[in-house]
């Protein structure tokens, strides 16, 4: 396992908050009896930036840790990677 470096830690850090505040601000709506349909849109937005953490965290995991697996010849991250996608997709 890699360390991850300062600015990818807080480039995470930053958007986990961003989503605590998304959730925060539905928690908020609920309250208020906000429209069904406001609420829907602002969960398909904590959607999304769950999304973008993540691929984030994918990248830096394909670029280090990945990479440095291969060159050491250790082909079973490949399984290891499918089975990532996989639960991806699903």
């Amino acid at each position: 396992m890699n360390k991850r470096s300062i600015e990818e830690k807080r480039a995470i850090i930053n958007r986990l908050n961003r989503i605590k505040g998304q959730i925060n601000g539905i928690e908020k709506m609920v309250n208020n009896d906000s429209e069904c349909n406001d609420i829907l849109i602002q969960a398909v937005a904590v959607e999304k930036s769950i999304k973008s953490m993540a691929n984030l965290i994918l990248e830096n995991h394909l670029y280090k840790c990945v990479a440095q697996d291969l060159e050491n010849g250790n082909l079973e991250v490949v399984d290891e990677l499918i089975s990532l996608f996989k639960r991806f997709n699903n």
